[in-house]
C-alpha cells in the first residue's frame, strides 16, 4: 500500500514537472526572439554605417578587422561575432517556428543557446500546461514518476512476499 502512494506521488511530481517543459521552451522562445530583435537592430545600425562609406556589410566588418589600431580591430572582430551569433539564433526561432510541438522541444535540445537559455531558467514562471503538448508531456512525466518509484521499490516488495510465504 505504501508503494503504492509513493508511485502516485512520485507520478504525480514527475507529471507536474514534466508539464513545465513547454512552458519554458514558449519562455525561451520568447527570449530568443528579443534577442534577434536586437542583434538585428545593431546590424542594421552597423549595414548603415557601412553603405554611408559605400560598403557592404563585409566589407564594413572586413575594415574594422584589418585596422592597425587595436581597438577599432576589437570592434571588427566583435561585429563578426554579432553577425555570426544573428544567423544561428535566427536559424533556431525558424526551426522552432517551422517544427511542431514535439519538434520545438526536439530543436531547444539541440540547439539551444545557453545564454538565453540561464536567462529563461532565471526569469522562469511555472503555468498550468492547458495545451496537447503540456498534457502529454504531463502524462508522460507520471509514467515515468510512477514507473521509476515501482521499478525501485520491486526487489523490497518480492523479499516482503517471500518473508510473508508459508513455509512448506
Amino acid at each position: 500500500m505504501l508503494v503504492r502512494r509513493l508511485a502516485l506521488f512520485f507520478g504525480l511530481v514527475f507529471a507536474v514537472a514534466a508539464s513545465q517543459i513547454p512552458e519554458y521552451a514558449q519562455q525561451y522562445r520568447q527570449r530568443l526572439g528579443g534577442a534577434i530583435d536586437e542583434l538585428r537592430t545593431i546590424v542594421a545600425r552597423f549595414d548603415e554605417d557601412s553603405a554611408r562609406e559605400g560598403l557592404t556589410e563585409q566589407q564594413g566588418v572586413a575594415r574594422l578587422a584589418e585596422n592597425n589600431d587595436q581597438f577599432v580591430r576589437g570592434r571588427g572582430l566583435q561585429m563578426q561575432d554579432v553577425v555570426r551569433r544573428l544567423n544561428v539564433l535566427s536559424r533556431t526561432e525558424t526551426a522552432m517556428a517551422e517544427s511542431g510541438q514535439v519538434g520545438r522541444l526536439l530543436t531547444l535540445i539541440g540547439d539551444f543557446d545557453p545564454l538565453i537559455a540561464r536567462r529563461a531558467y532565471a526569469s522562469y514562471e511555472p503555468a498550468v500546461p492547458v495545451t496537447g503538448e503540456g498534457f502529454a508531456l504531463g502524462a508522460l512525466g507520471f509514467l515515468a514518476g510512477f514507473g521509476l518509484m515501482r521499478l525501485i521499490a520491486m526487489p523490497f516488495r518480492r523479499s516482503r512476499k517471500a518473508r510473508h510465504a508459508p513455509a512448506r
